[in-house]
């Protein structure tokens, strides 16, 4: 189990750039490498959004106040 590191507000905003990230990217790249990893990369936006957890937020020490 993992505690989440990664405010409400951030975990909407992670959600909607990936999102965004993934139309861009198979959309503006189309076929090219670039595109798939726009696509990628707003596919990690999306999971860290959902779960509420950042793995590289937590090796910089993030955590949420009060889950100290």
């Amino acid at each position: 189990m993992v505690c989440k590191n990664v405010p409400v507000w951030e975990r909407v905003v992670r959600v909607l750039m990936g999102v965004m990230m993934i139309a861009g990217g198979l959309m503006v790249w189309r076929g090219s490498w670039l595109g798939y990893m726009a696509a990628a990369a707003g596919a990690m936006m999306i999971g860290t959004g959902m779960m509420g957890f950042c793995p590289m937020c937590a090796i910089g020490g993030r955590t949420l106040p009060g889950k100290q």
